[in-house]
């Protein structure tokens, strides 16, 4: 069976796949409520293990942001993302889907990754309900926070 095949036989384990989570890496978790996606969280942790949580003292090659209107300041969020985040690493930031309570508009997402020393690279439908946006280290932003 082919990759591809085998992908479309199991269409929540293609969620790591397009989050480019490999086994082995190490993926922090922040901003988790009772409305988080937890099919794209299964795949996650089947793929790679327990997410560890933000008060982590290990470097994380991904961070999974679940960020709603009125969960604080997201600029500030993004900056605490990047305290653990290798050099090479990958933050995303997971937003509900227009129409859902919730929503944040892609301008503000835009706005704070920017203020925030990253940029956006790509967009992807992470789930029913949430959108997902990733985020990469603009380059030399590191420790300009």
């Amino acid at each position: 069976m082919s990759a591809t095949a085998g992908q479309a036989a199991d269409g929540v384990r293609s969620l790591a796949d397009r989050f480019g989570i490999e086994p082995g890496m190490v993926v922090m978790e922040m901003g988790y409520d009772d409305d988080v996606d937890q099919d794209l969280r299964d795949a996650l942790t089947d793929r790679c293990g327990d997410l560890v949580d933000e008060d982590t003292d290990e470097v994380v090659d991904a961070v999974l942001v679940w960020y709603r209107d009125g969960d604080g300041d997201l600029f500030e969020l993004l900056v605490d993302a990047l305290g653990p985040l290798a050099d090479a690493g990958v933050v995303w930031l997971l937003t509900p889907k227009a129409g859902r309570d919730g929503h944040v508009e892609p301008s503000e997402v835009a706005e704070s990754a920017q203020t925030a020393g990253l940029q956006q690279t790509s967009t992807i439908n992470a789930g029913r309900d949430w959108s997902g946006a990733r985020l990469v280290l603009r380059r030399g932003s590191k420790g300009k926070k």
